[in-house]
């Protein structure tokens, strides 16, 4: 009676399986994927099938990024426009950072792109009726339409007196420019100039002491400068001190990850 060899074990089997397939595929899914690692273990020391300490180690995760700084509504060449207004209007100085840098220009972005732009809890159906000199300019435009305008006419008049665009011309010409709106010396096809600068100088403003969750006020640096607590939970422990008590700003992003 001839003698059989003992069966080989299935763990053996399989590896020798999942070796040459990988092989003979190549680049095909098992050789790009298993078979690359096979690959890699038959070149090395150590025992068949192994897998080298490198190839479990956990994928480094990607550096954050601020999602925040995306343009819903502007084009790039109005935002750039809107980025080099706002720096006027609130500009870098010894005292912290300006618009630019608090990223304001995305901030006023985000709002029109929202209700805030379409004026979506104002009426907006005619008619229409001349407002008295004390109500000021009574919107007939939403105010994406009239900020897209008015980033408009900035560049046409930077044009017309210095010969290139706002976002370009010296930081003096651009206050020049920005002053010639505020005075009402320019005319935005019936709509007065001084209602393009107030809301443009409305939103700056708003877009530098805003919460971070909007767009602007980047890493709080506006409250920063005020010493502005910002969003916070409570003060009951803090309300009946009478010591001046300062304490680092926290945004509603905050409150979740506390939670």
């Amino acid at each position: 009676m001839t003698k059989q060899s003992p069966q080989q074990p299935k763990d053996e089997s399989r590896r020798k399986f999942l070796k040459y397939s990988g092989t003979a595929l190549g680049g095909v899914v098992v050789g790009g994927v298993i078979g690359g690692i096979i690959g890699t273990n038959r070149s090395k020391s150590g025992p068949e099938g192994a897998v080298p300490p490198e190839a479990t180690e956990t994928p480094q995760s990607p550096q954050s990024q601020d999602y925040n700084q995306a343009l819903m509504f502007f084009s790039q060449g109005q935002f750039q426009t809107v980025e080099a207004a706002a720096e006027r209007i609130f500009p870098k100085d010894d005292n912290g950072p300006g618009a630019k840098e608090l990223g304001v220009a995305f901030f006023i972005d985000h709002q029109m792109a929202g209700a805030y732009g379409f004026n979506a809890r104002e009426y907006m159906t005619p008619p229409f009726y001349k407002a008295e000199a004390t109500q000021g300019y009574q919107l007939t435009f939403k105010r994406r339409d009239l900020l897209a305008l008015g980033l408009d006419s900035l560049n046409e008049y930077s044009q017309d007196k210095h010969q290139n665009t706002f976002a370009k011309i010296s930081p003096e010409q651009q206050d020049e420019v920005l002053t010639a709106f505020e005075k009402d010396e320019v005319n935005l096809k019936g709509v007065p100039g001084l209602a393009f600068f107030t809301i443009l100088r409305n939103l700056t403003l708003e877009g530098v002491y805003a919460d971070p969750l909007y767009g602007g006020n980047k890493n709080m640096a506006g409250w920063k400068m005020r010493n502005y607590p910002g969003n916070q939970m409570s003060y009951l422990d803090l309300i009946e001190k009478e010591e001046f008590i300062q304490m680092e700003p926290l945004s509603l992003h905050d409150h979740l990850q506390l939670s």
